[in-house]
């Protein structure tokens, strides 16, 4: 077998192979073997009829295409091994020349990963971000808890207002006809909470305990439901309980009842400790996503639309595993949405295409500043997710042996380039 490489446009490689004639007779023997139990040959029994038999009967080259996908696959790769290729998608194949006498010659048409060029990304200019928490952002804090301690209490001497808890029972019609999921009771509504249909809320405001009131609402033409998508329908209310939030006093017994401190600048203190460590957190991550784009700016490439598909189906992996945690399937959800796979594909195109822009960039930084993971490097990993996983080294290492360390080193690499990116980066 030999292999060169034919031609190359742009992302577009052809790579010529050719299988020795001798070689191809061996494919051949090995597809009849594979194949011959297909064969009812009268005289013999089924699978057993030699090979010149069924050659005889059916044509010599019978076994020939079998022969080419017995073949193929080993040489196909040794040729990408040899031509040194970073393919990224499924080679189109064309068999050019067909003659058990001479050789096999076969066209494999690949994409494969684009030529990276990237600007200056040592000392990159990238705005700094400052965060600083205000006391602003420790009261809506203390309200959060505020909230949480709230209870609710019954009022009987007024009418519905916004931000109360209504319990209600109601049936919605359309048309006159009552609706399947139109009707419940005991149910309790927050008015302003926006959970309910558009318009529905707003129009309890003002409605008084035990009182019955007419609620007209329309669907949106984009519900979830299609028979009542766009329809407009009445629902019959009935208010049966309003209820307000009484919140706690901000004071030091507040601190005591809902913390591990005695007053309530100590509580302050703390939170707005706590906030500023979680925001020079986030602030750190959203500098290195800024320093990446920055580089990201700077880089010349043609992505072929074939690694974005790929990326594009590793985004559905992904959150179809995130929807198996919750008891969803993907079909369900696209069913639940009313959109459509196809659709859902488009909407990660964009997402996708960044995402192979960052690796394209990390990759060709790692490439020219020479990054590699180190075999200590790599154990420490291992053990970080043996400790996590409350493992052992031994079965951590069996999980990641297979693609032979490969995604530890990626990780480790791409980790040590964004480091480095950020390290150098100007910040102004």
């Amino acid at each position: 077998m030999s292999s060169s490489l034919k031609t190359k446009e742009n992302n577009k490689v052809t790579i010529e192979i050719k299988v020795s004639k001798e070689e191809f007779k061996v494919a051949i023997q090995k597809a009849y073997l594979k194949e011959r139990k297909k064969f009812n040959i009268p005289g013999f029994r089924k699978g057993k009829a030699p090979r010149k038999i069924i050659e005889a009967q059916y044509g010599v080259e019978v076994f020939y295409e079998e022969a080419i996908n017995v073949v193929l696959p080993e040489e196909y790769s040794k040729a990408v091994e040899e031509l040194k290729l970073d393919v990224v998608d499924s080679p189109d194949i064309d068999v050019k020349e067909l003659d058990v006498e001479k050789e096999i010659i076969i066209e494999a048409v690949v994409t494969v990963k684009p030529e990276v060029e990237l600007g200056e990304y040592k000392g990159i200019e990238v705005e700094e971000i400052k965060v600083e928490v205000s006391d602003e952002d420790v009261d809506k804090e203390l309200e959060k808890s505020r909230d949480m301690g709230a209870r609710l209490i019954s009022v009987e001497d007024r009418a519905v207002q916004d931000g109360d808890s209504v319990i209600i029972d109601y049936a919605g019609f359309v048309n006159h006809e009552q609706f399947e999921g139109g009707t419940a009771t005991n149910q309790t509504l927050v008015i302003g909470s926006k959970t309910f249909i558009p318009g529905f809320e707003e129009q309890l405001i003002g409605a008084k305990l035990d009182s019955k009131v007419d609620v007209v609402v329309t669907f949106p033409e984009d519900y979830s439901e299609k028979t009542l998508a766009g329809k407009e329908a009445v629902f019959n209310v009935e208010v049966k309980g309003i209820k307000v939030k009484e919140l706690p006093e901000l004071d030091d017994e507040f601190a005591k009842d809902t913390s591990e401190f005695d007053t309530l600048e100590e509580l302050k203190n703390d939170i707005k400790v706590k906030l500023q460590e979680s925001a020079e957190k986030n602030a750190k991550l959203a500098q290195r996503d800024k320093v990446i784009d920055a580089v990201s700016d700077t880089m010349k490439a043609d992505i072929p639309d074939a690694m974005i598909d790929t990326e594009v189906s590793g985004m559905l992996r992904e959150f179809d595993y995130q929807l198996s945690s919750q008891g969803i399937s993907l079909d369900q959800y696209v069913q639940y949405t009313g959109g459509s796979l196809d659709a859902l594909k488009d909407q990660m195109k964009d997402d996708a295409a960044i995402r192979v822009k960052t690796a394209l960039v990390l990759e060709k930084v790692a490439e020219l500043e020479g990054f590699k993971a180190e075999e200590t490097e790599i154990n420490e990993e291992l053990q970080k997710i043996a400790d996590a996983q409350k493992s052992t080294m031994e079965e951590v290492k069996k999980l990641f042996k297979n693609d032979d360390y490969s995604y530890i080193e990626d990780s480790i690499v791409s980790r040590k380039t964004v480091d480095f990116l950020v390290e150098n980066a100007k910040l102004v």
